[in-house]
């Protein structure tokens, strides 16, 4: 059966599954001309530096700042000067964010043994660059989910870049205003952003310096898009070059985090947003149409998909979609995710409903049932679990503490939650006494030998006068 807003199946083992096959579809179409113009803009960047940047500042953010690089002084003024709300709402989010990392830090260790010694070593990376979308659209959560773990692993150093915005005031009144961008104590560090005679006066969103300074951001950068991502994957004469790249982004961003993979690291290449519930009959249709709704507001091609054990609940869901997409700013938005990538599937019972979840491996999992813990022991691939009627998703999203940086199209399958452990790398070691390694040459030159490397056979045959 279909409704208007979404369609209604029951599970048989194989129509539900098409369906879901041809969800997956919509995350691994790649644009030929959007590969080619960012290939471009790496290109130029790459060769041109900060010349390049700010032709393309210039081109795609509307103009250029007055003071490119922004410090830690400045940013505690923006969170200083920002409404009293939002101030104890971030501390708060940066606080619970911060305690349910810390428990993510690991640390090396070494084995000794007759003579021998090896182990690890755990770092921090250098330098990690931080991309944050900016503008109308900014998001002061994504500097803390990702700015929060990488410096409790130990980042040297944490840049962050982020679009800059036209300033609603002429630049000789910006000084009255907490947007105001401060003279530049550095002038070198500033050298890019020198806006020519009759370009608009471009600043900060001070919401993100707020989050930038509680989640122990090093400098802001105020430059967007692919050839922000270039810039700090090469370096320039201005920008420095990072060892990881992290945060989300339009097309563009994205697709330079992907094809920049190999001189830079990334976390994930990050495909449409994904919500999963599963349902049975005491789940409160209103409670789960309206988290659906929450990820299928994000964008067009994002996915809505309810489990359920009951033919109540599936139809009562449906209705409450239609009445509550009439209330929401992004209504054409949603209601177009949910035509084309939402579905309501009716199964037999929990355990199907667990086996299509592990199935999809969403990044969102929403469980609505009588005893939610219990059906989490039942599942193995989820980027985030939301257990209970009270824990709905945006709970993550902003507040609880776990990170909202998930594994996207199925990835949930292989690959993990950001974290500590994205911002860290291992180095072994390794100590032979002379005598410990004349107990291990013999095992030591016969696998060698078998492999066919003569020559790695005889580094240790050397040694012992052979």
């Amino acid at each position: 059966m279909e409704t208007s807003i979404i369609k209604i199946m029951e599970a048989n083992g194989r129509d539900e599954l098409l369906e879901l096959e041809k969800m997956e579809k919509r995350a691994g179409e790649r644009s030929r001309e959007t590969e080619e113009t960012v290939l471009g803009i790496i290109r130029d960047i790459k060769d041109n530096g900060d010349a390049a940047l700010k032709k393309y500042s210039l081109r795609f953010d509307g103009g250029l700042p007055e003071q490119f690089e922004i410090g830690r002084e400045q940013m505690k003024a923006a969170f200083d000067s920002a409404d009293a709300e939002f101030k104890a709402a971030l501390t708060k989010a940066a606080a619970n964010i911060r305690e349910y990392h810390e428990l993510q830090q690991t640390h090396g260790y070494e084995i000794s043994r007759d003579g021998a010694l090896v182990g690890q070593i755990v770092r921090g990376l250098d330098r990690v660059g931080l991309y944050v979308p900016g503008g109308t659209a900014a998001y002061p959560s994504t500097v803390l989910m990702n700015g929060i773990p990488a410096k409790l692993a130990g980042v040297g150093e944490l840049i962050a870049a982020t679009p800059p915005l036209a300033a609603a005031l002429p630049a000789d009144a910006l000084q009255e205003t907490r947007h105001v961008q401060a003279a530049s104590d550095a002038a070198e560090a500033n050298t890019l952003a020198r806006p020519e005679q009759g370009a608009q006066t471009m600043i900060a969103n001070p919401d993100i310096l707020a989050a930038a300074y509680l989640a122990g951001v090093d400098r802001v950068l105020l430059m967007g898009g692919a050839q922000a991502v270039a810039a700090m994957a090469y370096g320039t004469e201005t920008v420095p070059r990072v060892d990881k790249i992290v945060g989300p982004g339009n097309i563009f961003v994205a697709t330079a985090k992907r094809l920049l993979f190999g001189q830079v690291d990334i976390e994930m290449i990050a495909g449409p947003s994904e919500i999963l519930i599963m349902a049975d009959e005491t789940a409160e249709p209103a409670y789960a149409a309206a988290d659906m709704l929450s990820q299928a507001e994000h964008d067009v091609n994002a996915a809505a998909i309810l489990l359920t054990t009951s033919k109540s609940v599936a139809e009562g869901v449906s209705k409450q979609l239609a009445e509550q997409l009439k209330n929401l700013e992004r209504c054409e938005t949603a209601k177009s995710s949910l035509k084309n990538h939402g579905i309501i599937i009716i199964c037999r019972d929990l355990g199907e409903m667990c086996a299509i979840a592990d199935r999809i491996a969403p990044e969102h999992l929403e469980i609505l049932t009588e005893e939610p813990l219990d059906a989490l022991k039942l599942i193995r691939n989820a980027g985030s679990v939301f257990c209970g009627e009270f824990a709905p998703e945006p709970l993550g999203d902003y507040y609880a503490g776990t990170n909202h940086v998930l594994p996207t199209s199925g990835t949930a399958r292989f690959a993990s939650p950001l974290g500590v452990y994205d911002f860290v790398k291992r180095m072994s070691y390794t100590f032979y006494t002379k005598e410990a390694l004349e107990d291990a040459k013999n095992d030591i030159i016969l696998i060698a030998e078998r492999e066919g490397l003569t020559a790695h056979a005889n580094a240790v045959r050397i040694r012992f006068g052979d």
